[in-house]
């Protein structure tokens, strides 16, 4: 196991808007947004003491999805190579790779790339899906999409380690002599395993790095950590697995339009004194989204959360 984050500390990262726009939380403004945007929005959070931006993976949404999904999802490897070009320092989340949709030495190929190409900034969020009709169009297992993962999480372990020539025995699985360069910049690349279902967070306790939750509100959460706990003691990993929440919507500031009852927003320090919450809970990054109606404004309020809520979240 490997950790990546600075110990005793919270910090903060981001999904990308833009690169999914899902209708439950895309912003009206990002439907013409496109590259520059992404840029922009990249270079801010690089600039601003940002841990990581993070880009979701879908193949093909089912048009009985397409009402609340939308259509538009990028690539994540695509994506996150395409901003590693131009920042320096902030990680590079898949939040969540479906990758149980691909073989993992062809998983493994494409962000080895990544992370050779970035100095070593990937963190290989994975996820078991939800969509059937995408499984099915690329004949994947659906129905035992859970086992494949689990599968997949461990040939992706062997496959993205140091060895030029990995090798991995599995049901599904198996590979041995096959050389792949270039190899990633990490020795060890961080594995974060995403969702809330019982399953997910057993997966997670036992073959993660980190948890990334899928927005369990803050009642939940203490309980989901507390298990998390309790499975690794069980499975004897001694190791510390770092935590992640996905916040309320944020909006630095008073806000001059209806930014929606659930969003937290005001003076810094008392958004920040909310934030210090999670921290008291055992988490030890928060996933950060804020209201916006441009991308201008977006920017202006990563940036004011970076100067003026960040320093406070460890007080």
């Amino acid at each position: 196991m490997v950790r990546v984050l600075p110990q005793g500390r919270l910090v903060y990262g981001m999904q990308l808007p833009v690169q999914s726009q899902s209708t439950i939380y895309a912003e009206g403004w990002e439907a013409a947004a496109g590259a520059q945007d992404l840029a922009a929005i990249a270079r801010t959070a690089d600039r601003s003491g940002f841990a990581y931006i993070a880009s979701c993976d879908h193949v093909a949404i089912p048009r009985r999805l397409a009402g609340a999904m939308g259509t538009v999802w990028y690539d994540p490897v695509a994506t996150l190579s395409f901003l590693a070009g131009i920042t320096e320092r902030v990680r590079l989340l898949s939040h969540v790779a479906v990758v149980g949709l691909r073989h993992p030495l062809i998983s493994a190929k494409q962000y080895a790339t990544l992370d050779h190409l970035s100095g070593g900034r990937l963190i290989l969020g994975v996820g078991a899906g939800h969509v059937q009709e995408e499984f099915e169009a690329v004949g994947a297992d659906f129905e035992r999409r859970g086992a494949v993962l689990d599968e997949t999480v461990d040939a992706l372990r062997a496959a993205l380690g140091p060895e030029e020539y990995p090798e991995f025995t599995g049901e599904r699985f198996s590979f041995s002599g096959l050389g792949q360069r270039p190899r990633p910049a990490q020795r060890h690349v961080p594995v974060w395993v995403g969702g809330s279902s019982p399953a997910a967070v057993r997966r997670a306790a036992v073959r993660g790095d980190g948890w990334l939750p899928q927005g369990d509100p803050r009642a939940v959460l203490p309980e989901q950590i507390a298990r998390i706990g309790r499975l690794r003691a069980e499975a004897g990993i001694g190791t510390p697995i770092e935590i992640g929440a996905i916040t309320e919507p944020l909006y630095v500031g008073g806000a001059s339009w209806d930014v929606g009852r659930r969003t937290l927003s005001g003076k810094p320090d008392a958004l920040a004194q909310s934030l210090r919450e999670y921290a008291a809970m055992g988490v030890h990054q928060i996933q950060v989204r804020f209201r916006s109606r441009s991308c201008a404004e977006l920017t202006d309020q990563m940036a004011a959360f970076a100067a003026e809520v960040g320093p406070h979240l460890n007080d």
